[in-house]
């Protein structure tokens, strides 16, 4: 983003954060420098997370899809927050005038002060019933296809809780063959973990291998994608 787009949003997430109130968690991504990270944050006691973070699995995920091209937010969606707690989140895709993708402007929402305050007050009118029947809050979205948000405050981090979702830990990663580690490497690519700087370091590590080889398979699946295009 640009000096004055970001200073205008930076004002933006305080006065947010502050209106509010505590309750809800107000980061400001800025995608337009060489490592992405929040560049703003209020009340970041909700997921954790402080200035310097870097993206999320579903802002990768936004970037890899590009469907920030056809949508100019993405609603209610699951989140974690620092203390195990559900949040209910939101973005906005910040585009500078060209439509290219600038920046994201999260909201995530802890709502469960209120979820334990309505737990206690439907205890008053059915005690038998809630003593049994813990009170649960509806999903924030109805799709099981949506991934539930985490945060985290480094790459390594990051990388190693995409990287847990596709690997069998069964199975030591040097015993894995070439395609096998080129076929997780794709996954983590449309996944977007390759947006974060130094990831590929990680992905390596974990994955046995050095970054070499892991910069050739991603020019691999490069060509063969190119070469699967009717």
């Amino acid at each position: 983003m640009n000096s004055d787009m970001l200073r205008r949003y930076r004002a933006l997430v305080e006065f947010l954060g502050s209106a509010l109130g505590p309750d809800y968690e107000i980061a400001l991504h800025d995608l337009s420098c060489a490592k992405p990270a929040i560049v703003a944050i209020a009340n970041g006691h909700v997921s954790g997370r402080t200035v310097g973070a870097p993206l999320t699995n579903v802002a990768m995920q936004i970037i890899a899809d590009r469907s920030y091209e056809t949508e100019n937010c993405k609603l209610n969606y699951r989140g974690v927050s620092a203390a195990g707690h559900a949040l209910r989140c939101s973005t906005f895709f910040i585009k500078d005038d060209k439509g290219r993708l600038a920046g994201l402007l999260c909201i995530n929402f802890d709502d469960s002060r209120y979820q334990e305050l309505a737990s206690r007050v439907l205890g008053l009118a059915h005690p038998e019933q809630m003593a049994q029947t813990p009170f649960a809050a509806p999903p924030a979205n109805d799709s099981a296809a949506e991934p539930t948000e985490t945060f985290f405050n480094s790459i390594a981090a990051a990388t190693e809780d995409a990287l847990s979702s596709v690997l069998d830990r069964s199975v030591p990663p040097q015993r894995l063959t070439q395609e096998e580690k080129m076929e997780i490497v794709g996954v983590l690519e449309q996944r977007g973990i390759f947006l974060l700087k130094g990831a590929v370091n990680e992905v390596a590590q974990q994955l046995a291998c050095s970054p070499a080889s892991i910069y050739r398979y991603l020019s691999k699946l490069n060509r063969e994608r190119r070469t699967q295009k009717p």
